[in-house]
């Protein structure tokens, strides 16, 4: 579990799917934080400008409130202004020193609000900690994590994610299950053999006996596309865990068509496990902060 957890609220569902699935995953004695993320905007030296701050500060504050008392939780409060809410929430996670960053995805794009345009993806590449995305309408028809499944090929972020599943489900009791999708690469399409159902058996088959090698999992394999068979097997499990790729802890997410197309068909919720973590925030951040402790 997750001992500093701290949630994207942006006043849209995606905030209250985003909450619900964080108390899933925050430890018994964890902290857990909600934050608001709003436009850094405005000419400091206008005579305006400090009462437009304060204005959003007072709109922040009672949007979270709104959340936490809706939610039910106890939770600290924090709300910035940045350039894009997605370097906002990565800076929040940096300075609070959270493990896990808790999103709600949308009918937008590839996580929701939070992950709209460029500046917000390129910030993404500098992603702290693990983050976890829960799917549309999470709120409303929440699942006990009962059954957690990984996705698996071998390689050592996927070992790092199975490593991290494992633990996930010793303390929620749950079970665990891993899936090792295969495909032909391109170069061999043009062979006479290359996709009939004899030979698609056969690698399915030897990918489902590498993951039973394992010995501690329940082993799947299939043969497809990486992120729309892993987004169907979604079905069957409460949680995904995926291991991230790239040269940002995100990179894989963001920039590459497997994560994309998990993330964007997955109905279960997502959890992406960082490869690298940032040490320090990062000097001169242009951002206004407060906090609130829950009360």
């Amino acid at each position: 579990m997750f001992h500093k957890v701290l949630v994207g609220v942006d006043g849209q569902f995606g905030g209250h799917d985003a909450i619900t699935l964080a108390r899933q995953m925050t430890a018994k004695h964890g902290e857990l934080v909600l934050a608001h993320i709003y436009p850094l905007r405005g000419d400091p030296v206008h005579r305006d400008y400090n009462d437009h701050k304060a204005s959003e500060y007072v709109k922040a504050h009672d949007l979270l409130v709104d959340a936490r008392d809706e939610a039910g939780v106890k939770a600290k409060l924090r709300w910035s202004a940045c350039t894009s809410p997605g370097r906002g929430l990565h800076e929040l996670a940096e300075s609070l020193g959270s493990d896990l960053l808790v999103v709600g995805s949308s009918v937008r794009g590839l996580l929701g609000r939070v992950l709209v345009g460029d500046d917000t993806r390129a910030a993404l590449d500098g992603a702290p900690c693990a983050v976890a995305v829960a799917p549309v309408g999470y709120a409303k028809h929440p699942k006990t994590i009962g059954r957690i499944g990984v996705g698996y090929d071998g390689s050592s972020d996927a070992v790092r994610a199975l490593e991290a599943a494992r633990a996930l489900a010793h303390e929620l009791h749950a079970s665990l299950a891993a899936l090792e999708v295969v495909a032909y690469p391109a170069c061999v399409f043009g062979a006479p053999d290359a996709g009939d159902n004899a030979s698609v058996r056969e690698l399915v088959s030897e990918a489902r006996n590498r993951v039973a090698s394992i010995g501690d999992v329940e082993p799947h394999g299939a043969y497809g596309h990486p992120g729309e068979e892993l987004a169907r097997w979604g079905d069957t499990v409460d949680l995904l865990v995926v291991g991230s790729r790239g040269y940002g802890p995100l990179g894989r997410l963001v920039h590459g068509s497997t994560s994309r197309a998990l993330v964007q068909a997955a109905h279960c919720p997502v959890l992406v496990l960082t490869r690298s973590l940032a040490t320090t925030p990062a000097p001169g951040r242009a951002y206004d902060d407060r906090a609130l402790a829950a009360t």
